[in-house]
């Protein structure tokens, strides 16, 4: 049963489920009928079966080593690519979140203070219950972050390198998953400090990679107060700068996705936002025309809800992530699916770019457990979304564990 106090238009509620008792979901796949979820504060992942959606069951947890974050997670056909980073959200430095969103991870850290794993780890998921691990890639530095994998040779992911002021686009040849291993990176001039190079941002300023989605040879880059990037990768050893957009300033920042429409010659781009109360400002996801690509132009916002004063409400209010359209998930270029933490989770038609509307939303209530080890207000944190060819909507909230719902349409 779901509280009565949420809000829905378009919208209806499945299911819930606490995942084991581990409601702090980030990112989540949902493949071949079952949701591979990763955690924010439990170190480690949960599998649930999820193919009947009214009923969802716990089957397993997989924890990670001590003190690492795999909060980030991708899956194809019998793979499953799991992220080990320095969990650092239950480190005291970061209680107050602006000190990990407003500086260089290298201003914030010492890299040799801190005992946990970094790098990624693979799994053979060919039985989706017991998933088996076959391979890991270490790297030098702070660990992976968020990543992308549709299937062929390649895997794209963010990592902080030993060197580097931050994360920086990793390209992986994961041909053999037994044998992951780097074989080109990106970074934005500035943040190769061991090269010599200096920021050329201010302080309170956070230049890191996010993650990227791939198009054909093109890599769409989220790179934080950086802004977006698109790159060449039909050189996998090199990629190579396309455009460099960033609208901070005058705008907040903090640049988390960037979804090709390809078809469209569109990019959607989610800014995230990480204050409390609109106290860094209002953010935004933003229409980008990038028919010439070395151009990119943006054009639009979607809108942003009207039945509610969220700023008000505990939390943050705006942009976290985007449904990003995989292969075998809900995909249509006109229909865009956003999660907005404490204004829960929304849907937009783009068919007309300069005009977008919102479809549907849904607010979860407040969660009736807290996960969060930091010292925060209790309230709705809606944080990933995957949605099914069938507008089932897989949605984690980093307390309140996974909610499934049903897109009804406008």
């Amino acid at each position: 049963m779901l509280a009565k106090n949420y809000l829905a238009k378009n919208i209806e509620f499945v299911s819930r489920s606490d995942q084991g008792g581990r409601g702090d979901g980030c990112q989540i796949m949902v493949h071949r009928g079952y949701a591979y979820i990763g955690h924010l504060f439990s170190n480690g992942f949960t599998i649930l079966d999820v193919r009947d959606p009214r009923t969802p069951r716990t089957v397993d947890f997989i924890p990670a080593p001590p003190q690492t974050w795999s909060l980030h997670v991708q899956t194809h056909e019998d793979l499953l690519f799991v992220v080990n980073a320095l969990d650092m959200y239950n480190l005291p430095i970061f209680f107050e979140e602006s000190e990990y969103h407003s500086k260089s991870v290298i201003d914030t850290l010492d890299e040799k203070g801190y005992s946990f794993t970094a790098g990624l780890r693979v799994y053979n998921i060919a039985d989706p219950e017991k998933p088996r691990e076959i391979g890991f890639m270490p790297v030098d530095g702070f660990g992976l972050h968020r990543m992308w994998y549709v299937g062929g040779p390649y895997l794209y992911a963010s990592a902080h390198i030993r060197g580097y002021t931050d994360y920086v686009l990793l390209i992986i040849d994961v041909s053999d998953p037994t044998k992951p291993h780097e074989v080109g990176r990106y970074w934005l001039p500035g943040m190769w400090a061991a090269g010599g190079e200096t920021p050329s941002w201010p302080k309170g300023r956070r230049f890191s990679a996010h993650h990227a989605l791939v198009a054909g040879d093109t890599a769409y880059s989220s790179w934080r107060d950086g802004g977006m990037a698109l790159l060449d990768i039909s050189d996998k050893t090199k990629p190579r700068l396309i455009a460099h957009q960033n609208l901070s300033p005058p705008f907040g920042g903090g640049t988390h996705t960037t979804l090709p429409l390809p078809d469209r010659e569109l990019v959607i781009v989610a800014d995230e936002s990480i204050a409390d109360n609109c106290a860094d400002g209002i953010k935004y996801i933003w229409v980008v025309d990038v028919r010439k690509p070395t151009n990119p132009v943006t054009i639009a916002t979607l809108p942003l809800p009207e039945e509610d004063d969220y700023c008000k409400q505990p939390g943050h209010f705006g942009p976290h992530n985007l449904h990003e359209m995989r292969p075998g998930s809900f995909q249509d270029a006109n229909t865009i699916f956003a999660t907005l933490q404490n204004a829960g989770v929304r849907a937009y038609d783009v068919r007309n770019p300069f005009q977008p509307r919102e479809l549907a939303y849904f607010v979860p209530p407040f969660p009736e457990t807290i996960v969060d080890p930091r010292p925060r207000p209790v309230g709705v944190n809606t944080t990933d979304v995957y949605v099914d060819p069938n507008g089932l909507m897989y949605v984690t909230d980093y307390n309140a564990g996974l909610y499934i719902l049903e897109y009804k349409g406008d």
